[in-house]
């Protein structure tokens, strides 16, 4: 673990650190616009920068780092994954899908710029996300960033987020059990999260064993994220969550909460953050930053 004057960094100045790190890096790729472009760019920045903890990017560069790697070689592929993810936040957040009014505290992209404005922004996320990783990345061959550019579009695609949301759309107000609760929670959160970690130790140039072991802390992790959101929309308030609370049970959407109880879930994400520190025991101090991002998920507050 990084040493700051005689004491290890704290989970709080690690995550600051890399946000700022990915906000700069996000900046630069995707600069403020004048003329004819100036609408979108004004409605893409405006949910990319609406704040956020930066988890999945930061989970790529803690990834990289936790094999030995250097964080920033994994910056452009990072920040393409955050576009993604604000991207999907964007969609759901529209009337035809959630309908939420407020994302981070601020009102969603929707209620600021139209609708149609929002889909496009969101679709110009999407795309913008990928004319990035294909770019010339440095420290990274082609056959591997094609590799990459491929499981993201899978994890993100209709196998992986898009699938998981159709699923979540369809179970809505219908009794459903747990094979079909972990289908939407697996594909809807699981999947971009597991496809982060794998993509910054792929880029570090990991081997098969460890690479495997990330990918199971990946899963565990990201099932356990997907359910604290569930148990957040119970408990939290939209001043601490900064988007509207209670909406799970509004819509009658498919939750671990709805489905076994509040309880049994928080029991079930303890256990997944558990295992998935069970799955990297093997790693040294380089991989306490990931160490401490899963126990994080268990105990965050918003």
């Amino acid at each position: 673990m990084k040493v700051v004057k005689n004491r290890e960094i704290s989970l709080e100045e690690y995550l600051e650190a890399k946000k700022n790190i990915v906000d700069r890096a996000l900046d630069e790729y995707l600069p403020e616009m004048s003329g004819p472009f100036s609408e979108i760019s004004e409605s893409m920045r405006y949910t990319l920068f609406a704040g956020g903890k930066r988890i999945r990017p930061v989970l790529c560069m803690a990834s990289a780092e936790a094999v030995g790697g250097n964080a920033d070689s994994v910056l452009p592929v990072a920040c393409a994954i955050e576009m993604i993810h604000t991207y999907s936040l964007i969609h759901d957040d529209l009337p035809l899908m959630d309908n939420d009014d407020y994302r981070r505290g601020k009102p969603s992209n929707h209620k600021v710029f139209g609708e149609g404005v929002a889909v496009l922004a969101g679709d110009a996320l999407l795309t913008e996300a990928f004319s990035l990783m294909s770019g010339v990345i440095p420290q990274i061959s082609p056959e591997k960033s094609l590799a990459i550019i491929h499981e993201i579009s899978t994890a993100a695609g209709f196998r992986g987020m898009i699938g998981g949301q159709v699923a979540d759309l369809k179970a809505e107000g219908e009794k459903v059990d747990m094979e079909t609760v972990n289908y939407i929670h697996s594909h809807k959160t699981q999947a971009l999260i597991t496809v982060s970690i794998r993509a910054g130790a792929i880029i570090a140039g990991t081997g098969t064993d460890d690479l495997n072991a990330l990918s199971e802390y990946g899963k565990k992790t990201g099932l356990a994220f997907q359910i604290a959101d569930d148990i957040l929309d119970i408990e939290s308030c939209r001043k601490i969550l900064g988007k509207d609370t209670g909406s799970d049970e509004e819509l009658k959407k498919a939750t671990y909460p709805a489905l076994i109880g509040l309880e049994e879930s928080k029991e079930r994400m303890q256990k997944l953050v558990e295992d998935a520190l069970a799955d990297i025991r093997h790693f040294d101090e380089k991989a306490e930053p990931l160490r401490m991002i899963a126990r994080f998920i268990a105990e965050r507050k918003s």
